[in-house]
């Protein structure tokens, strides 16, 4: 083996399951995070990348996965089309448990508040390392975080106001 795939591999092992629950956040499919988290490994595999430590290739390995999705919510395929799948299987479980459905509506926010929100919440990064996966300051980074909060906040008002409404 070479030590670019002993590096694919460690990371892989590794940082796996995060890059995945990472590329379902920016994406909404189980199908394409999956997707998401092969390109993510193979570009590792493929580059000469070298790093410093193992958080500098967590967080490249995030940076990748985040700008991958993006790349795809900004697709023809992610606005213009949908599954067949999607439309008739039963929900899949996704790499996040979600028993209230919070999970659903974080997705649906716009995508540079539910990325930091994922991050922050789910993953359990501060405020700084969000900053360095997603090249904004760091008060941007928080500026984003409290809106994001404002609107979930103001989303789950809203369903519950909608579902006293019918009881």
């Amino acid at each position: 083996m070479t030590d670019n795939e002993n590096t694919a591999l460690y990371a892989f092992r590794k940082y796996g399951d995060t890059v995945l629950r990472t590329a379902y956040a920016c994406t909404g499919s189980i199908q394409e995070a999956e997707d998401i988290t092969q390109d993510v490994f193979l570009k590792l595999h493929s580059s000469q990348t070298e790093f410093a430590n193992d958080e500098h290739m967590k967080a490249w390995l995030l940076r990748a996965a985040i700008n991958l999705g993006r790349n795809f919510r900004k697709s023809f395929r992610f606005s213009r089309t949908s599954s067949i799948d999607d439309e008739n299987a039963p929900q899949i479980a996704s790499p996040v448990d979600d028993p209230d459905g919070i999970r659903d509506m974080i997705r649906t926010l716009p995508q540079k508040y539910s990325e930091v929100i994922f991050l922050y919440y789910y993953e359990g990064y501060n405020i700084r390392e969000i900053s360095g996966f997603l090249g904004k300051s760091e008060n941007t980074v928080s500026s984003l975080l409290q809106r994001g909060r404002k609107k979930l906040r103001m989303e789950l008002e809203k369903e519950d106001n909608y579902g006293s409404e019918r009881i």
